[in-house]
């Protein structure tokens, strides 16, 4: 198996407590800012529902499940993320994903 095959994508669906969508976008771009200093970070990528401005899906890809993983214990408690946790409706959803190489 080469390097590129063991990378994972990390989808993390979160949803916003009305009024909190701008300051929650914000620390969702530090979150992302932050991880670029880990061993493992590939990329990321921000969506934000068109539909549903609460609404925000990041993924995340990394060279494996293992510094994902490694990472997000690392990351969990930092200040970002007691800044974010109180402005979420309801906890993110979390996903390791690889692609389907047919």
């Amino acid at each position: 198996m080469s390097p590129a095959e063991n990378v994972v994508t990390v989808v993390w669906d979160t949803w916003l407590k009305s009024g909190a969508e701008a300051e929650c976008l914000r620390l969702t771009r530090q979150v992302w800012s932050d991880m670029r200093s880990f061993d493992g970070y590939v990329s990321h990528q921000i969506l934000i529902d068109q539909d549903a401005p609460g609404h925000i899906v990041a993924l995340a890809k990394w060279r494996s499940r293992e510094d994902a993983d490694v990472v997000r214990e690392k990351y969990k408690d930092s200040e970002t993320i007691r800044r974010l946790t109180p402005l979420l409706a309801c906890p993110r959803d979390r996903w390791v994903t690889s692609e389907d190489q047919v």
